[in-house]
């Protein structure tokens, strides 16, 4: 079970495990915005309730640098298109593929990992792509970010928790590009 965080501003930040959202609601590093119906975590002499959305209280300065190396950043940067067929997979249905499997020495890293949806991976199996006879659409790398711009990379679908809702539709409400006439 995950817990929604958000930054001071109530914008979407991260998705955290509801352990370490009570831990952060104990030491009073957040608050709690929802909470799960009827669920409670019991101690011997304490009963909390579960958090489903909790705000952060004071500003965290984020990292200058590189992107986070994720799941989801991997699919942004591959734009959701499966690099040996350019297929589009979904965020929930994609596989991520060792360019170099890690059999053969190839690494989780941002140079060796690219977006492959099932068919292409169980095609190329353990083999490099020139073993396979598979062609990779584009070389994988470090994506470079944009300085002063907010890159949601998850909004709400069907199974997340229905008190995100609210959060995750606002957010997207409000940073989706516009038409332009």
């Amino acid at each position: 079970m995950e817990t929604l965080m958000l930054d001071v501003g109530y914008l979407p930040l991260a998705r955290v495990r509801w352990r370490r959202a009570l831990r952060l609601l104990l030491a009073g590093k957040v608050e709690m915005v929802e909470e799960y119906e009827g669920r409670c975590a019991r101690a011997a002499s304490l009963e909390l309730r579960i958090p489903s959305v909790v705000r952060l209280l004071q500003v965290v300065r984020r990292r200058q640098g590189g992107v986070r190396f994720s799941r989801e950043n991997v699919w942004a940067r591959d734009k959701g298109r499966c690099q040996y067929c350019g297929a589009r997979v979904s965020r929930l249905d994609f596989t991520y593929d060792h360019v170099v499997p890690r059999a053969l020495g190839g690494a989780t890293r941002w140079e060796n990992v690219v977006v492959s949806c099932v068919p292409c991976n169980q095609r190329k199996g353990g083999r490099t792509p020139k073993g396979a006879r598979m062609r990779l659409i584009g070389q994988p790398g470090m994506p470079k970010p944009l300085p002063g711009s907010l890159r949601l990379t998850f909004a709400w679908h069907e199974g997340m928790p229905t008190g995100w809702k609210q959060w995750l539709r606002s957010v997207a409400y409000w940073n989706a590009e516009l038409e332009s006439s």
